[in-house]
């Protein structure tokens, strides 16, 4: 059998969500011990692991399939009913970032358990081989993002550094704009070179944002070909453009300093207001 290491390693390998419950404090007499761990999966299945029976599973693989919702982690503390009633607590309670849970264990032991929920990193996807395209994949390097660049026919003396290179632009066609992936962003930098094919391949593949990096003018005129082509008008309502935020940027580096800044306030937007819910 796989080590839970080993299986951790997989579902890395293979892009799934997946949460580690560790138990880090026990009272009294409790099936589990601190250092136990257990691996659950987005749907409530504990792929690996162990940190007790019953009387703590229901409790930790909610919390965990929550952690693994909104990317936030929960602290889960297990305690016999006549202890939450000595608190002043009951079960669901929350105080402090502490979730209070009632255990049933006849042994009467409390247990607190950290769930850290583990997604895969979000992707940036960048269409094109121009000089701002290059420039997103040198200053993304160090952002956490899987890079993908979609770039047909580029030079091998000009490919950068990124995690998957793409011949061509279509969704269907080996991967490429489609990539699958829990969080994709989608960067059209094609700057005149494949313009209208890349953005039709982002608005068909899907993404939590997509930005063109072109005047608002060049937009339009690729949004009514587009649209007289069979694109539905809603699909490019959301297209950011021009691209990025406005720093009155000049240089390839700065506009793709500019986009980098929008995408990560965008995210970190979503997930303010995801933890706020």
């Amino acid at each position: 059998m796989p080590s839970f290491d080993e299986r951790i390693a997989a579902l890395r390998r293979a892009g799934r969500s997946f949460a580690i419950a560790t138990v880090v404090r026990t009272v009294d007499a409790t099936s589990a011990k601190p250092g136990a761990k257990a691996l659950i999966l987005a749907d409530g299945t504990i792929e690996a692991g162990w940190i007790g029976g019953g009387c703590a599973r229901g409790a930790v693989v909610k919390a965990a399939i929550e952690a693994l919702g909104d990317g936030r982690p929960r602290f889960v503390s297990l305690r016999p009913e006549e202890l939450l009633e000595a608190e002043g607590a009951t079960h669901g309670t929350e105080r402090a970032g502490v979730r209070f849970a009632r255990s049933r264990c006849p042994s009467k032991g409390s247990m607190d358990v950290f769930v850290e929920p583990v997604t895969p990193p979000p992707e940036l996807v960048i269409c094109g081989e121009s000089p701002v395209a290059l420039a997103l994949c040198e200053l993304s390097a160090c952002l956490g993002f899987t890079r993908t660049l979609c770039a047909p026919g580029l030079a091998a003396e000009r490919t950068p550094l990124v995690e998957r290179l793409v011949d061509g632009f279509e969704p269907d066609g080996g991967g490429g704009v489609g990539t699958a992936g829990a969080e994709r962003y989608v960067v059209v930098a094609t700057q005149g070179k494949g313009d209208e094919a890349a953005l039709r391949a982002a608005v068909l593949a899907g993404a939590a944002h997509i930005a063109f990096v072109g005047s608002r003018r060049k937009f339009a005129a690729l949004r009514e070909r587009l649209t007289a082509g069979g694109l539905p008008e809603s699909a490019l309502a959301d297209v950011k453009a021009p691209a990025g935020l406005d720093i009155a940027a000049i240089t390839p580096h700065e506009i793709a300093l500019s986009i980098l800044a929008d995408i990560v306030a965008l995210r970190r937007g979503r997930q303010r207001e995801s933890g706020r819910a």
